[in-house]
């Protein structure tokens, strides 16, 4: 599955192992991983860090709940 890197990045998050979470997406050079890396910022209330990253990833500030936007991630990777 070629989606498997983000989709294990957003497990490894959930389990509450945001910075393993990182580690894993932080260098990947594409816009599913500046995606995740946007959400994860949120998550960590760096909301100017994760503006850049949605920027990157060509996706628009996410404006619901961090558990909406994570099953929104999930399943549009899955």
């Amino acid at each position: 599955m070629e989606n498997a890197i983000y989709l294990k990045a957003l497990d490894l998050e959930k389990r509450g192992q945001w910075d393993a979470a990182h580690e894993l997406i932080q260098d990947l050079p594409d816009k599913n991983a500046a995606w995740i890396h946007a959400y994860l910022h949120r998550k960590e209330g760096d909301q100017w860090n994760a503006e850049y990253w949605y920027k990157r990833a060509g996706q628009s500030v996410f404006t619901g709940s961090l558990d909406e936007e994570w099953r929104h991630i999930y399943d549009s990777l899955s």
